[in-house]
C-alpha cells in the first residue's frame, strides 16, 4: 500500500504542475493576444497614415507639375496627339463596318 500512496503522490505533483504550467500558458496567450491586436490597430493607423501622406506626395506633385508652364504646354500637346490618334481608331473601326 506504501508503494500505491507514493506513486499517487507523485501523480498528484505532477497533475498540480502540469495544471500550473497550463495556467501560466494561459496567462501569456491572453497577453499575447491583447498585443497582437495592438499591433493590429497600429499597423492599420501606420497604413492609413502612409496612404494619406502619399496621396500628399500626389497632389505636391500635380500642383509642382502644373506650375511650369512648358510642362502644361508639352502635356496640352500629348493630350492632342493622344486624341487624334483616338480619332484615326475610330475612323479605322468604323470603315471596317
Amino acid at each position: 500500500m506504501a508503494d500505491l500512496s507514493v506513486i499517487v503522490s507523485e501523480i498528484e505533483l505532477k497533475l498540480r504542475k502540469l495544471v500550473d504550467a497550463k495556467n501560466k500558458l494561459s496567462i501569456e496567450n491572453q497577453r499575447l493576444a491583447e498585443e497582437n491586436a495592438a499591433l493590429e490597430q497600429e499597423n492599420r493607423v501606420l497604413r492609413q497614415s502612409a496612404a494619406e501622406l502619399q496621396d500628399k506626395i500626389n497632389k505636391s506633385t500635380i500642383v509642382n507639375a502644373l506650375d511650369n508652364e512648358g510642362e502644361i504646354e508639352e502635356g496640352r500637346k500629348l493630350i492632342k496627339e493622344l486624341v487624334k490618334e483616338i480619332d484615326r481608331c475610330v475612323s479605322i473601326l468604323n470603315s471596317k463596318e
